[in-house]
């Protein structure tokens, strides 16, 4: 394909305007339509990014000739059947972490992705993270094995609010949303399935109606151990935080700034084009298409991710 790759948008949220960011500096894309429930705020968003089509409706958007792939940044509950119906229309999809909030749902993309033959990709950007890609690099080097990893993904988040201080819609999920980065990344960076999970998790909120505190525990077929901290109760630093602990040495990755176990940063502005694990992935969405092959974050390579999830809520609901 060396046409432009026309692309419809769903969610001007703040992770809707990360991904308008990014393509930004992408050449050979146009976002041609806008997608969100507030038709004004819509309309706003579309004007500041010269987007001529904005609608509340995606199958509006869907029967636009023009487009060719769809970015999903919609609430978690809708990605499954969102995605169905993006390729039932013939377009290539990018859906935003998670795929989906029950298996089943999961397994059935995969299934239409397949017998569509579309590019379908989800958003686990820490495959896609500088810093993540520089030890991903090391250990297909064979200079670097993981013994073990444990990584704090820590939120102050006791209101429903999303990364811009806004209120959401929808209800985010530790389990099925920030759970889910650090499950594929486990087994993505081991290049070894998940053989072993376990979770338990703290009080329920009586408000939100999901748990504030999460621990996770996963073991890779190779022997590598993973230890998962999770909390919307944290008043320090926000985000996520890895530790890479290996045969070779300590590596601290926090979002795309890393260190070794001493705190001595390392460069890793030259691994990729871009410094932005958002940008990169939509990189490498709009890089399937046009070169008509897999991209890295396919259905396919991040579905076991769902179903250790779905063991681990079965687990924890038992």
């Amino acid at each position: 394909m060396s046409k432009t790759i026309k692309v419809a948008l769903a969610g001007a949220g703040a992770f809707g305007i990360k991904h308008l960011d990014g393509i930004k500096n992408i050449d050979g894309v146009e976002v041609v339509s806008l997608i969100s429930r507030d038709i004004e705020k819509t309309k706003e968003v579309a004007a500041q990014y010269g987007i001529a089509h904005a609608t509340t409706d995606l199958e509006e958007s869907l029967a636009l000739k023009e487009v060719d792939a769809v970015i999903l940044c919609t609430p978690t509950q809708m990605h499954a059947s969102q995605t169905l119906a993006c390729l039932k229309a013939g377009k290539h999809v990018q859906v935003e972490i998670p795929l989906c909030d029950v298996y089943k749902e999961g397994q059935e993309v995969l299934r239409v992705q397949k017998e569509s033959g579309l590019v379908a990709m989800v958003g686990h950007t820490r495959r896609f993270n500088p810093s993540h890609q520089w030890v991903n690099h090391k250990i297909k080097a064979g200079e670097f094995n993981i013994q073990q990893m444990d990584v704090q993904t820590y939120f102050f988040r006791r209101t429903n609010m999303n990364a811009l201080g806004q209120a959401r819609s929808w209800t985010d999920h530790l389990l099925w949303h920030h759970a889910a980065h650090t499950v594929d990344l486990f087994a993505y960076q081991c290049g070894s399935p998940i053989v072993k999970a376990n979770a338990v998790q703290g009080p329920i909120h009586p408000a939100l109606g999901i748990a504030m505190d999460m621990s996770i525990q996963l073991q890779a077929a190779n022997g590598a151990i993973c230890t998962l901290s999770l909390s919307f109760n944290n008043e320090g630093p926000l985000g996520t935080y890895f530790r890479y602990i290996g045969d070779t040495g300590t590596y601290l990755a926090r979002y795309d700034d890393l260190f070794t176990g001493k705190e001595e940063k390392i460069d890793v502005s030259q691994v990729a084009v871009s410094m932005n694990g958002i940008e990169l992935q939509d990189r490498e969405f709009f890089a399937a298409i046009k070169e008509g092959r897999e991209p890295n974050s396919s259905i396919a390579q991040v579905l076991p991710c769902y179903q250790v999830l779905h063991d681990l809520e079965q687990q924890l609901n038992s």
